[in-house]
C-alpha cells in the first residue's frame, strides 16, 4: 500500500474516531457463518457500560462488512458466530489497516468459532500469533476485578475459559474470548435463562474490554 493511501486511512480514522468515539459495531463477515447471531447482546452490553462505567455509547449497535471503509469510524468491533469465517485478501488488509491504525476487535466464540477464526487471522497479521493473556492482564481490571481472568459464562466443552491477543507494537488490537461465551450471558435473561449472577459476571467482564478499548 502506497504511503497517499495509509495518510488518508490514518486521517480518515482519526476524523472517525473524534466525532465517533463511542459507537460500536458487529462485523459481518462471509462464509455462512452466523455473525448475526445473540442479537441483544451488544445493545445490553452498552446499556450496562453507559449506566456503569460512564460511557455514552450510542444505544444501537452498527453493523459493518470486514472489507468496508466504514470499519475505520469505530474504535471498537465485535465478533461472534458459531462456524465458518472467510476473510478475503482484501478484507484482512482492511481489518489489518484498521487495527494498526487504532481500532480494537474482540472476538467472542459462540462455540465452534476458533479453527476458522484462527486460520483467518492469519490472513490479517501473517507474522503473529495469538497469544494467552495472563490473569494479571490489566484488561480483566480495567473497570472490575477479575483477579482469576476471564469468567467462565456457559460450560460448552468444561474447558476452562481462555482469553488470547494479538499485539501491534506492544498494543492490544484483537481479544479472542475462548470456552466462555460473554455474549450469551449479555443476551437478554430469557435466551438462556442464566442466573443473575453468571449475566452479572458476562456484562461486567463486557465492561472492562470496552473500557480497556476506549483507553488503549
Amino acid at each position: 500500500m502506497n504511503s497517499m493511501k495509509l495518510y488518508i486511512i490514518f486521517t480518515f480514522c482519526l476524523f472517525s474516531f473524534l466525532t465517533k468515539a463511542q459507537d460500536l459495531a458487529v462485523l459481518k463477515y462471509s462464509g455462512g457463518g452466523d455473525w448475526y447471531g445473540n442479537p441483544t447482546a451488544l445493545p445490553n452490553l452498552i446499556a450496562f457500560c453507559n449506566k456503569n462505567i460512564n460511557t455514552k455509547i450510542n444505544s444501537k449497535p452498527q453493523t459493518v462488512e470486514v472489507g468496508s471503509p466504514d470499519i475505520f469510524q469505530y474504535p471498537f468491533i465485535h465478533m461472534t458466530g458459531h462456524g465458518y469465517v472467510f476473510f478475503s485478501e482484501a478484507d484482512a488488509e482492511n481489518l489489518r489497516n484498521y487495527l494498526i491504525s487504532g481500532g480494537f476487535l474482540h472476538i467472542d466464540d459462540n462455540y465452534g468459532l476458533k479453527p476458522y477464526v484462527t486460520k483467518e487471522l492469519k490472513k490479517v497479521f501473517p507474522d503473529k500469533e495469538l497469544i494467552e493473556l495472563p490473569a494479571n492482564h490489566s484488561i480483566f481490571n480495567s473497570a472490575f476485578n477479575f483477579p482469576d481472568g476471564l469468567p467462565k459464562i456457559h460450560e460448552h466443552d468444561g474447558k476452562r475459559p481462555q482469553a488470547f491477543g494479538i499485539f501491534q507494537e506492544n498494543r492490544l488490537v484483537v481479544l479472542f474470548t475462548f470456552e466462555s461465551d460473554l455474549g450469551d450471558g449479555w443476551e437478554d435473561s430469557v435466551v438462556h435463562n442464566d442466573p443473575e449472577d453468571i449475566r452479572e459476571k458476562a456484562l461486567k467482564m463486557g465492561a472492562n474490554i470496552v473500557k480497556f478499548a476506549f483507553e488503549n
